[in-house]
């Protein structure tokens, strides 16, 4: 059973930025899919960004239309942690974000990630 532990959020101004870690316990996060989810005060939990498929040091990404040149993520396999690099913070990009493992290459869809983290907030002003 995977067990994953956000941590790297707090409140920043516009502009600024953020990197978010998530430690993987329990499974390999260079051999599943690890995906980063947000959701915002009442909204829906949205897809921000996945990556999969790591051989060597290279992997596949894949980031929502909203964050991208923005957001980006990586994978450390040593580390067995996943980070999500936050630039530019809008105060829309407000949220709870999640990090989440699944066993579909790259997936967009909250139904194919089995593991999910606490959550960590993220808070820009304005």
């Amino acid at each position: 059973q995977a067990q994953l532990v956000e941590s790297g959020g707090g409140l920043v101004q516009a502009g600024g930025s953020l990197r978010l870690s998530c430690v993987v316990s329990g499974r390999t996060s260079s051999t599943y899919s690890m995906g980063w989810f947000r959701q915002a005060p009442g909204k829906e939990r949205e897809f921000v960004a996945a990556c999969s498929g790591m051989v060597g040091n290279t992997y596949y990404t894949k980031h929502a239309d909203s964050v991208k040149g923005r957001f980006r993520i990586s994978l450390d396999n040593a580390k067995n942690t996943v980070y999500l690099q936050m630039n530019s913070l809008k105060p829309e990009d407000t949220a709870v974000y999640y990090c989440a493992t699944g066993r579909v290459p790259n997936s967009d869809k909250q139904a194919e990630y089995d593991y999910w983290g606490q959550g960590t907030q993220v808070t820009v002003s304005s």
